[in-house]
């Protein structure tokens, strides 16, 4: 099988560019987590770490599982998060989180988070922009295969991703009640 040179060229710079794309995202990604980890108010820790799940969506997009990444941009960045909202809602720390609340309108607050957006939405331009980004695919995937694939060879994984959100769940209910006695 033979392959002109303008399609090798082509296939060259596809893999040029994904790599590109892998390590800039990686980059980001890895940063991100960083300050997840290092951040002390849960507010700006919440916020790299949006910051951060997007960029994994990003990373899977560069491999080539475009499912994956809009999965993981719905289920994680989306969901998960707003469930995370939620709990700092409910856990209410009174006046001391009036005064952090106030303090996340100031200026220099959102520069880290702006700049590694901006990278990742630069990213995500340019990727569907160019014309070697279109990658063809073996073809559709139906929601059924999904589900055989998720619920067959996957059923553990799923199952103990579920026990893992359960948990967290009854975590976070039990360290945000208070006990009215």
């Amino acid at each position: 099988m033979f392959c002109s040179p303008s399609s090798l060229s082509a296939f060259v710079a596809n893999m040029v560019f994904m790599t590109f794309l892998f390590y800039i995202s990686a980059f980001v990604a890895v940063i991100a987590t960083i300050l997840v980890i290092t951040r002390t108010n849960a507010v700006h820790a919440l916020l790299y770490l949006i910051i951060s799940l997007l960029a994994v969506a990003l990373i899977f997009l560069a491999l080539g599982a475009p499912f994956v990444a809009a999965l993981e941009v719905i289920i994680y960045a989306g969901a998960i998060i707003v469930l995370f909202v939620f709990v700092i809602m409910m856990l209410n720390l009174g006046t001391s989180a009036a005064k952090q609340e106030s303090a996340l309108f100031a200026p220099g607050v959102w520069i880290g988070p702006a700049v590694l957006c901006f990278i990742l939405a630069g990213e995500l331009v340019y990727y569907l922009t160019t014309e070697t980004s279109r990658i063809p695919g073996p073809g559709t995937v139906s929601t059924k295969q999904v589900g055989i694939a998720l619920f067959g060879p996957y059923a553990v994984g799923v199952e103990l991703a579920s026990m893992l959100l359960l948990a967290g769940l009854v975590g976070a209910y039990h360290l945000g009640r208070r006990d009215d006695q």
